[in-house]
């Protein structure tokens, strides 16, 4: 008897495989965020530690995100030809090592080596963990459930939020050893707990390897307390368009789009995530001042990821993401008119929370735009993107912000504002679709 990937997954259905699964990534997800946000709330302790300015310290950042640009494009592309396990188990293990080794740094040249190697494995982790969950998932439930997983990125930088304050207060004195050292504690974990996945059940049908294959589901149904495939039974695939480029014909238009959104909302979250935490906790003033606020601001991001694992299903991807971007930019409007602490800790909380349901929108989205074959491709390049913006946020960003602030929060308005219209350009909507 024959069967598709997708018939399977949905009898199914998102159980206790999906929950175990989700843990995994979700601990390593959390850890990459800590890693990535990181450089916001260790700058201070590492110019006080090596006699540089903030600015100087913030080029870490600069070092970090070239290393994640580097990593996204390498191994996504990688992922696509040799397997997302393979793939995941590499640079988990690479993130834990380089991010460990940061905390023992001597001096600053092993400092900016060891955190550009480090980003060079989260920006590997982070689309093939995207591409891997979403290609476990069925199609009823796979929008819901990758808006979850990237609300363990909010989990992440409450982590690290508390990390920081925690360190400003009991280990003043090079309090970026204790931050980095936080940060690299779940990778760690992660490296034992990513042996126990699967290699991906469509990875495997595109390669024709069909032993593996009905092991997978198999372990998949059985999990879920479903009956496992019945003897004989063949895994067909679905007609497939010969392999394409993201950049081809058919794909052309909607990489170009959404890869311009991954852009502009990378370059507006993390300007404004790099420089807050710094400037809150040493200029702020009333209550939005100091680590306190940040956790708060952390906190603000749980609300904007449910309500975007609502939209994506109940509205669909796109206009959940248009809405997020306008929402976003809005809350860049509000800090520019407010005239107190009480409206600019609204403002503040305001964008923590729609630039957090912008991106689990984005990365509920993005991975159902592209077939199997160019899937973690895909996944890659908008990572690269994303890191392009992280990467021009600490240094070209840096410029304006020592012109005006409230300049800079104006130039990320207008930025989301182009990403909303670059959204809208993109030529699917792909809510409760199979993957093929």
């Amino acid at each position: 008897m024959a069967y598709t990937v997708e018939q399977v997954l949905d009898t199914a259905g998102a159980g206790r495989f999906q929950r175990r699964l989700l843990g995994i990534f979700g601990l390593v997800w959390a850890a990459d965020a800590m890693q990535v946000l990181a450089v916001g709330f260790t700058s201070a302790s590492i110019g006080a530690s090596f006699d540089i300015s903030v600015p100087q310290a913030l080029q870490i950042g600069t070092l970090f995100f070239l290393g994640m640009l580097i990593g996204a494009s390498l191994f996504g592309r990688l992922a696509d030809r040799f397997g997302r396990r393979r793939v995941l188990l590499i640079t988990v293990a690479c993130d834990a090592v380089f991010g460990l080794l940061s905390v023992f740094a001597p001096n600053l040249f092993l400092l900016f080596l060891f955190r550009f190697l480090t980003g060079v494995a989260v920006g590997g982790t982070l689309p093939v963990d995207y591409a891997m969950m979403a290609e476990f998932l069925p199609a009823k439930n796979r929008g819901r459930w990758l808006v979850i997983l990237e609300g363990f990125w909010a989990v992440g930088t409450v982590a690290v939020a508390l990390a920081a304050w925690a360190a400003s207060i009991y280990m003043p004195i090079d309090s970026w050893r204790w931050i980095f050292a936080v940060t690299a504690l779940p990778a760690l974990i992660g490296i034992w707990l990513r042996l126990w996945v699967p290699e991906s059940p469509l990875y495997l049908l595109g390669r024709g390897e069909q032993p593996a294959l009905k092991s997978v589901l198999d372990t998949i149904l059985t999990t879920n307390g479903k009956s496992a495939l019945p003897a004989g039974a063949v895994i067909d695939a679905p007609p497939q368009p010969p392999k394409q480029g993201i950049f081809s014909p058919d794909l052309r238009r909607r990489s170009v789009a959404i890869l311009a959104v991954w852009f502009l909302v990378s370059i507006s979250y993390y300007g404004v995530f790099t420089w807050l935490p710094a400037r809150l906790a040493q200029d702020g003033f009333g209550y939005v001042r100091g680590y306190g606020f940040l956790v708060l601001v952390a906190l603000a991001q749980l609300p904007g990821y449910a309500l975007a694992a609502w939209g994506v299903e109940a509205v669909g991807r796109k206009p959940t993401l248009i809405g997020f971007l306008f929402l976003s930019a809005a809350g860049c409007a509000l800090f520019l008119v407010a005239g107190d602490g009480a409206l600019l800790g609204a403002a503040i909380l305001l964008m923590s929370f729609a630039l957090l349901g912008t991106w689990g929108a984005l990365y509920a989205f993005t991975p159902e735009l592209y077939p199997t074959v160019s899937r973690a491709t895909g996944m890659g390049a908008a990572g690269a993107m994303a890191r392009l913006g992280g990467l021009l946020a600490p240094s070209l960003m840096g410029l304006v912000f020592v012109q005006s602030f409230s300049l800079a929060i104006a130039l990320f308005a207008a930025l989301l504002l182009l990403g909303a219209v670059a959204a809208w350009f993109v030529d699917a909507e792909t809510r409760q679709q199979a993957l093929h």
